[in-house]
């Protein structure tokens, strides 16, 4: 862990560090130590603190798409932990997963220490003190997003004439507003920019998670449109009228203002206008059995090259090997900040673990929806036929019968399908077969000891010679019937339960799709004109645009292989905004994104109770038909109360603190 892992304990207590090893002098005025010091505070990014992980670490990764099936005392007593009904069913407690406090603020009391010491650096040049104290600001301002994004507003602790040496009553610190935790997000983040400027416009992602200009105007920008959401932008609901501070004051913003959506759509053009990120594509491969499967002509992007068309990229390939490990972090164009592959715990390598089939000795656990399976579209951009029909949003349409016949797979039809695979998952967008494991789905898990057992169609039906479906003799089954490709390599299998069977993945913090997405969803709410100052001088006339908005939307789409939005949508901000909604999701599945742009949407008290759909996983290949009809999952369950708008604030931190308040619905008030 370094020089300093001695400060691992109470977060309020680093400084004795001093008293036992080192003077401040000594620690500051060496390039070595310091670096150390540095280096330590990006330690706290990691573990529970990780954007994408498995739920080992965080169970914000699952929402209404994706779902983690094991550690459930139901189906195995022998464990005793945060099980996914647990989870969306509100039934923790105060107590669990709360290390992101603890680390956060050890972290940003060690970020700010070194910001007001390091310009005593004996050894380091002028520039090189900028360019660390900028690394040290940004790390303080992501840990503090961190905890805004968990537990809402939180207590800003003075950036000076603080003495952690005072009894907790005296170190009483109460909860800022929402906006004034995004405000101050906001300006630190272009702070460190500019420190960082000379040296961290381009910063190599080498796995130490270390950051450059653009992942601190990023992640400004997701502070702001957070802001700018309707969860604390106008928020008259009884539970904000409840979350107040020590003084009684409101904590989320009642006031309206439209604004906050045009400084959140500059502060997402600042990162454009950089032209530092693209999206990653593969060319396009005409022949062989790993041949490109092409797009229905499209007459905005058929005919046109990267980045105005997909004439000469592979779109599946494109999107899949963003995440599978292909790409070392510093190769991938799209990823602004990432801790690497350097992660503690259940990291997005033992998320695939449990993503891999059972056959592969994996824990065949950790599966896909029926709501986002529905939610990709045809691959001319239809809806799927029969699509959110057994949630009661259906436009009246069936779901297609049938299967592939080996005729069909001989004859190059409903490619990728194999033999047996249900119609339904014919001619669908590129990024469905990048990332949903239908019944049926071809795993070519390479590095498979075995010849026999590389190059798999695997089956969830019951009774599965292979041990993929359900067996009700242990937890090992999807409960959908729907698995996850995405973070999958060709070559990844987890025999011998082994970890170095499994590529390593570089977490997607924050990718520049989600940039993009943001710019097209603040500009569509806009109304009037607002002209915005851009991060390092002039400024930006910001209203609602429809070539801006297609600047956010156009590469997204087209690297995925699927034509624009038709006029209409673009026309009507309702109808932008429920498209944009479906592309984050699709998009972005499976990156710690979903659950939160739900809550600041205010869209979870209806699309985190809606039941959950999946293939009726009883059924063996008997009764293909049956299985391939949805129902209701019975192993999942799912609600939405007032409570888990956000995470409890532990009762430790509430004694700690006595100016702290407890979210709303948590019953401690001790």
């Amino acid at each position: 862990m370094g020089l300093i892992s001695s400060c691992a304990g109470d977060y309020l207590d680093s400084s004795q560090y001093f008293k036992d090893r080192l003077t401040e002098e000594k620690v500051f005025q060496s390039k070595i130590y310091s670096e150390e010091w540095l280096a330590n505070v990006f330690e706290e990014l990691k573990g529970i603190n990780a954007d994408v992980a498995s739920k080992g670490v965080t169970p914000h990764n699952f929402a209404d798409g994706m779902y983690y099936g094991d550690r459930d005392s139901e189906y195995d007593p022998s464990k005793n932990e945060l099980s996914y009904n647990m989870f969306k069913m509100g039934q923790y407690s105060e107590n669990d997963k709360q290390g992101t406090w603890t680390r956060c603020y050890r972290g940003i009391r060690n970020a700010s220490t070194f910001i007001h010491n390091i310009d005593m650096n004996l050894e380091l040049s002028r520039v090189e003190i900028e360019d660390y104290k900028g690394q040290a600001r940004f790390a303080r301002a992501y840990l503090y997003w961190l905890l805004l994004r968990k537990y809402g507003p939180i207590p800003l602790l003075p950036d000076e004439g603080l003495d952690y040496t005072d009894s907790y009553d005296e170190l009483a610190v109460p909860r800022s507003s929402y906006e004034a935790c995004a405000e101050f997000i906001s300006d630190e983040m272009l702070m460190a920019a500019k420190e960082m400027e000379a040296r961290g416009m381009v910063r190599g992602q080498d796995g130490s998670a270390r950051p450059s200009v653009g992942a601190a105007l990023a992640t400004r920008a997701k502070a702001l449109i957070y802001a700018a959401s309707p969860l604390a932008n106008g928020n008259n609901t009884d539970f904000a009228a409840r979350l107040v501070d020590d003084q009684g004051e409101r904590l989320l913003s009642s006031d309206y203002q439209e604004e906050k959506w045009a400084r959140a759509a500059a502060a997402a053009r600042d990162v454009i206008e950089l032209g530092v990120y693209e999206l990653y594509t593969v060319p396009v491969q005409e022949t062989g059995e790993d041949a490109t499967v092409i797009p229905p002509y499209d007459e905005d992007f058929s005919d046109k090259s990267w980045p105005e068309g997909w004439a000469n990229i592979d779109p599946a390939k494109s999107y899949a090997r963003v995440f599978d490990g292909t790409l070392l972090p510093s190769g991938n164009p799209e990823l602004i900040f990432t801790r690497g592959n350097n992660q503690d715990g259940e990291s997005i390598r033992a998320m695939v673990a449990h993503q891999l089939p059972r056959s592969a000795t994996g824990w065949n656990t950790h599966g896909l929806t029926q709501k986002v399976v529905d939610a990709y579209a045809m691959n001319d951009g239809s809806d799927v036929p029969g699509r959110d029909k057994e949630i009661g949003r259906g436009d009246g349409s069936e779901r297609v019968s049938g299967y592939v016949t080996q005729e069909d797979y001989d004859a190059g039809k409903y490619r990728p399908l194999r033999p047996g695979v249900s119609l339904q998952y014919a001619n669908r967008e590129p990024r469905f077969y990048a990332s949903v494991a239908y019944n049926g789905s071809f795993w070519t898990l390479l590095n498979e000891s075995q010849e026999r057992n590389r190059n798999q169609q695997v089956f969830y039906y019951r009774d599965n010679p292979r041990g993929n479906g359900f067996n009700s003799s242990n937890a090992y089954w999807l409960r959908t019937g729907f698995g996850m490709k995405k973070y999958v390599h060709p070559s990844d299998t987890y025999e011998g339960g082994s970890m170095g069977n499994i590529v390593p993945k570089a977490e997607p913090a924050i990718r520049y799709p989600d940039i993009l997405l943001m710019y097209a969803e603040a500009l569509n709410e806009l109304d009037g004109a607002y002209n915005i100052p851009s991060w390092n001088g002039g400024s930006y006339s910001i209203s609602r645009d429809i070539a801006e908005m297609q600047r956010g939307i156009h590469p997204v789409r087209i690297r995925a292989g699927v034509p624009d939005y038709p006029a209409s949508a673009y026309s009507d901000k309702d109808e932008l905004r429920k498209r944009l909604k479906r592309e984050r999701f699709i998009e972005l599945l499976g990156e710690g994104q979903r659950y939160y742009d739900l809550r600041r949407w205010m869209d979870a008290p209806v699309e985190e109770s809606l039941p959950i759909y999946g293939c009726n996983v009883l059924m063996n290949e008997n009764e293909r038909d049956l299985f391939h009809q949805p129902v209701a999952i019975w192993a999942l369950e799912t609600t939405f109360a007032d409570k888990m708008w956000f995470w409890p604030i532990s009762h430790t931190e509430l004694k700690r603190n006595n100016r702290l308040t407890q979210n709303p619905g948590w019953t401690y008030n001790d």
